[in-house]
């Protein structure tokens, strides 16, 4: 009876490695593909050059074998298991087509056209005497494909000779030949040749010549100049068009700001002219001022025509936010044939409109909530294409988790701003990018309930700048900055509570902030397919200093008043860095630090409670609730029983890493570790432990878990499940608390274990 178990045991192991070997349903007189080797025989050329050749022919072979993994092939495994699938939708279907795989048959391997892919691309590469040979091997029910490559001597360039007779188009052609991708001495290679021919049309265009095409070009290739060696003929076809020899200079530039697709094709109108500059606007009213084009277009009359400016004028009235379709041509003027009239013809988005919107939002202190919107926009108002936006807002905080739940957040507002897309100084300044630099001009107030504790009333205004040097930076001065905070409504439970952290008082005193800002991003998390992306953003914060200096105020213990609120003086900077590595485009290590410092003087002795560095919650250390990290090893959580008060700090340093995978569709996964804290710049007696010292970092917090990601696209719900790994406020030599972890235990869970959930990536 043993015997006829393990004989069924073994049978049933050796049918199911079978079916995961994919070979079980190959049909009759066809073969299961299992990919192909591909050998470069050894001959003059460095093992390098034969590495890289070999690297380079793997991707080019077809078809692509199935996965496998030792020996076997789950996903035609799946895909077979799946049998007959009828609708395009269930479980039946996601097993087929999301988890298996359709077996790949040697019948689909074409070895006569992959010989003919590798011999074009050895010899494209200057292995003009290279020879190829293909050929397949069986192993029972299994082919492979396989390639044999000799190639012999690789040629290198001689010489490169350019065009020298007397036009023009010549003559600069050999004005930009010092930059060449062509060099004596290095291997032939097709493809640079091919990007050689775009570089020179690309500077041509630069140049003047508008109707120029790399097609024009041809590069002649003779190889009997030398053994293994060829000389390079760049030429002009014969059967090039004579505009496109012609360099052209900008003529008249006509700007149509009201132009209407359907209707003005159908019928010509008689509309208005107005010459302004080098412009000529046509419009039957004026509806813009003409002193806006003359700062977004970066043409000039009599200068030569050049893509650059083509494009960057093109960029800027495209994102200047007014105009619904920018179009634009160019036209040879009829009296002068080697210049060019520029038309642009600009269809505006409407003047004024209403927008409604309801929003769900999570914050860093970990509330969630809802947000109701509603904004009123005029396009321009002043006729200077200037953007007024008036907007009341009202929402709704929770705590879903942690000790301040209850505590919720009522949130009620409005908000005036105007934006004009220039500068606006007594300083002459202007932007030659691709982007419209802005002035801009706010002024809001803001209701904020905190139900059983207090409310706060919020006065602010703000006059900057924003501008972007290209899409990667980006710019933001604020030049004035003023905000005013009061308090009123606090409760006893808050009150009482002051007595026992004064600290807390900070949080409802008046404050009064006259600031200069200044905030720096770069990124390039825009441009796909790159193994690394970065984000760096870097502020400066100052307030207070040339009231300061006016007003003599040098003593925070005797601090100067304006309209009876002492206002605050301060310098802070911040800087975040981000790093994203991919792996490939499903499995991403993302990564994060921020570090922050704050130093308050003259009038003041401490930060404004909401300048301040908070640590902790759905966006920091995942581990800890929200806020509630340091200062230092200091514990606040022992000085309140009834709700967890912000803890903050003049200093932050926190670190952040997180292992992303796709799951399955729209579901993603991590793991992550989090690690970081807040201190004080001077001894606080009410705080012990929260000051900075030498042995910061051994104070820092560090927590570690798992999330998944449910990516809608238009919606990324994330929830994290978090537990701290050390605690900086237990005494020194017990803070690593990993041999207390016990997810059994539902003591330790219920004080260790941290349920995040939260709208967006955490970075």
């Amino acid at each position: 009876m043993k015997e006829i178990k393990t004989y069924i045991s073994v049978l049933f192991m050796v049918s199911f490695l079978m079916g995961c070997s994919g070979t079980s349903k190959v049909p009759e007189g066809d073969l299961l593909y299992t990919g192909h080797t591909i050998e470069i025989k050894k001959g003059q050329e460095s093992k390098k050059v034969r590495k890289q050749m070999k690297s380079a022919l793997k991707d080019m072979i077809r078809p692509i074998p199935n996965k496998s993994f030792l020996g076997m092939r789950p996903g035609i495994f799946f895909y077979n298991l799946a049998g007959e699938v009828k609708k395009e939708k269930g479980f039946r279907y996601w097993l087929k087509y999301k988890i298996g795989e359709k077996p790949v048959l040697f019948s689909e391997a074409n070895l006569s056209y992959n010989n003919d892919v590798i011999q074009n691309y050895v010899e494209n590469n200057g292995f003009f005497n290279a020879k190829t040979i293909s050929d397949s091997t069986t192993r029972g029910k299994t082919a492979k494909a396989n390639y044999e490559v000799t190639l012999h001597n690789q040629y290198k360039i001689k010489s490169i000779a350019y065009p020298n007779d007397s036009t023009i188009l010549s003559k600069e052609i050999n004005l930009i030949k010092e930059k060449s991708l062509l060099n004596i001495g290095k291997p032939y290679r097709l493809e640079a040749i091919k990007q050689e021919r775009s570089r020179i049309d690309v500077r041509l265009k630069e140049r003047g010549f508008y109707y120029f095409n790399e097609d024009y070009l041809l590069v002649q290739v003779d190889s009997t100049v030398a053994k293994n060696e060829v000389a390079l003929i760049v030429k002009i076809k014969k059967e090039t068009p004579e505009k496109a020899k012609t360099q052209y200079r900008i003529n008249n530039i006509y700007v149509y700001p009201s132009y209407n697709l359907k209707r003005d094709t159908v019928a010509k109108r008689v509309m208005d002219t107005t010459a302004y500059k080098d412009l000529t606007i046509i419009d039957n009213k004026t509806v813009f001022k003409p002193i806006i084009f003359d700062k977004t277009l970066l043409f000039n009359k009599g200068e030569l025509y050049n893509r650059t400016t083509h494009n960057l004028s093109l960029n800027r009235l495209i994102t200047f936010g007014t105009f619904k379709f920018v179009n634009n041509e160019f036209k040879i003027n009829e009296f002068s044939k080697n210049q060019l009239d520029a038309y642009y013809y600009l269809t505006p988005l409407p003047k004024k409109s209403i927008q409604v919107e309801a929003l769900a939002k999570t914050n860093s202190a970990n509330y969630s909530g809802t947000e109701l919107n509603v904004n009123w926009s005029n396009r321009n108002t002043f006729k200077g294409a200037e953007l007024l936006s008036i907007s009341a807002f009202a929402g709704l905080e929770v705590q879903v988790s942690g000790q301040n739940n209850g505590f919720n957040v009522y949130r009620a507002g409005s908000e005036a701003s105007l934006v004009w897309p220039r500068f606006i100084s007594p300083i002459s300044m202007n932007s030659g990018s691709g982007y419209v630099p802005n002035t801009k001009a706010s002024i809001g107030y803001e209701y904020q309930l905190r139900t059983q504790l207090y409310s706060l009333k919020t006065f602010n205004s703000s006059f900057g700048y924003l501008w972007k040097e290209n899409e990667r930076k980006e710019h933001t001065l604020n030049v004035l900055n003023i905000a005013y905070t009061s308090s009123n409504n606090v409760s006893d439970l808050y009150r009482s509570q002051i007595a026992a952290n004064p600290s807390l008082q900070s949080v409802i005193d008046k404050q009064l902030i006259f600031g200069t800002n200044y905030s720096y991003v770069y990124t390039n998390t825009m441009v796909k397919n790159k193994k690394n992306n970065f984000y760096f953003r870097g502020g400066l914060d100052f307030s207070g200093n040339a009231l300061g200096l006016i007003l003599g105020a040098n003593d925070s213990e005797n601090p100067k008043s304006i309209f009876g609120v002492p206002f605050s003086q301060y310098s802070k900077l911040e800087t975040e860095f981000r790093h994203y590595y991919h792996f490939d485009r499903e499995t991403t290590l993302a990564s994060r630090i921020i570090v922050g410092a704050g130093l308050p003087y003259g009038n003041a002795k401490d930060l404004p409670f909401i300048k301040q560095f908070f640590i902790g919650g759905t966006s920091s250390i995942r581990a800890f609730r929200a806020r509630s990290v340091g200062p230092g090893t200091f514990d606040g959580s022992v000085v309140t029983n009834s709700f967890l008060p912000d803890q903050s700090g003049d200093l932050k340093l926190e670190f952040s890493t997180e292992l992303r995978a796709k799951i399955y569709s729209f579901i993603k996964g991590a793991v992550f570790v989090d690690a970081g804290n807040i201190w004080l710049l001077n001894k606080n007696e009410e705080k012990p432990g929260a000051e900075f010292t030498k042995d910061f970092m051994n104070q820092l917090a560090v927590g570690t878990g798992v999330g998944l990601r449910f990516d809608f696209d238009f919606l990324v719900l994330r929830t994290d499940l978090a537990f701290p790994l050390r605690k900086p406020y237990l005494p020194e030599g017990n803070r690593w608390v990993i041999n207390a972890i016990d997810f059994s235990d539902k003591s330790w869970r219920k004080e260790n274990l941290i349920f995040n959930l939260a709208i967006g990536y955490p970075f």
